[in-house]
C-alpha cells in the first residue's frame, strides 16, 4: 500500500517525534500503555508503518461500507449530523454479552 520511500519517511519521522515527546514530557512523563475499553493497546501515534499490510478494500474500506472504518454513513458526516449512541457495558466484552442474554433472559426489552 505505501512505497519502501513512504515507510522509511515514516520511519524517521517516528524516531524524531519519540524524541520531541521525551522532551516535551521529561517534568511529567506520559502513561506507559493506553488501552481502550475493551483492553486492546492504543499506540501513541499511528504512521504508513502501522498499515502496511493492510488491503485498503478489506480492512479499511469506502464510508458507509463495510468494515466500517470510515463511518456507518457513506457521505461520512457531511450528509448526516453524527448521533450520540449510549453506551453499557459490564467488565469485558465477554461479561457484557453474559450480562445482556441473563438480562433478556429474565425480561428486560431493551
Amino acid at each position: 500500500m505505501f512505497t519502501d520511500k513512504t515507510l522509511n519517511q515514516a520511519r524517521q519521522g517516528m524516531k524524531k517525534w519519540v524524541e520531541e515527546v521525551k522532551k516535551a514530557t521529561s517534568d511529567f512523563p506520559e502513561e506507559r500503555r493506553f488501552s481502550t475499553i475493551s483492553d486492546l493497546d492504543i499506540e501513541p501515534i499511528y504512521t504508513p508503518e502501522n498499515i502496511k499490510d493492510l488491503d485498503f478494500a478489506t480492512n479499511i474500506g469506502y464510508p458507509g461500507l463495510y468494515p466500517f472504518t470510515r463511518g456507518c454513513q457513506p457521505t461520512g458526516y457531511r450528509g448526516k449530523v453524527w448521533t450520540f449512541r449510549m453506551f453499557s457495558g459490564f467488565g469485558s466484552a465477554e461479561d457484557t454479552n453474559k450480562r445482556w442474554h441473563q438480562l433478556l433472559k429474565e425480561g428486560e426489552t431493551g
